[in-house]
């Protein structure tokens, strides 16, 4: 398994619909095991193809992960989702501080539904169902909505937006100048 070098906003792939997978073989398997590592490695709590440079719908996530006392990364039970679409969402929402690892460093509030069903195949290829609600939910939303070319921060006013990337530009500036 590998880390995949993660792509970041305004990368022209985050803002593309992926297309499906037709065939789920041993190379697509492997590609997800590397993105799960890769979301380990970088602290994701999800990670979606295109945000590694594939326009593929897949997507990883491990909602249950945490740090143990001294710091040290303990998974909790992750997941490979390959053509996932939602089937259904709740009417309730919830506000969310989202972040994003092709935004780094940035968070903000965004809506979600409570509550989704999402449909897709495991990795054998069979088609299951996950009810999910809260922040395996806010989660699942999320990634899906990175293969459809949407971001988190579409999600919020112009204004936030705006605030959020000049903060991402100031961020990385800063970062280059110690490098």
């Amino acid at each position: 398994m590998s880390i995949l070098p993660l792509r970041e906003y305004p990368d022209p792939i985050l803002h593309q619909k992926a297309q499906s997978v037709a065939k789920i073989d041993d190379e697509i398997r492997l590609f997800l095991d590397d993105m799960l590592e890769t979301m380990y490695a970088d602290r994701g709590a999800g990670l979606a193809a295109p945000q590694v440079g594939v326009s593929k719908r897949m997507i990883v996530l491990d909602a249950e992960q945490k740090e143990d006392e001294d710091g040290h990364h303990q998974k909790g039970h992750p997941m490979a989702l390959i053509n996932p679409e939602i089937i259904y969402k709740s009417e309730e929402k919830i506000l969310f501080c989202e972040g994003c690892l092709s935004l780094p460093e940035q968070r903000a509030d965004v809506e979600r539904h409570q509550k989704i069903k999402v449909r897709y195949q495991d990795t054998n290829g069979s088609v299951k169902e996950i009810e999910a609600e809260d922040y395996l939910a806010v989660i699942l939303q999320h990634e899906i909505d990175h293969l459809d070319g949407i971001l988190y921060i579409d999600h919020l006013s112009r204004l936030k937006r705006e605030m959020l990337l000049k903060k991402l530009q100031k961020a990385r500036e800063q970062k280059a100048e110690k490098a």
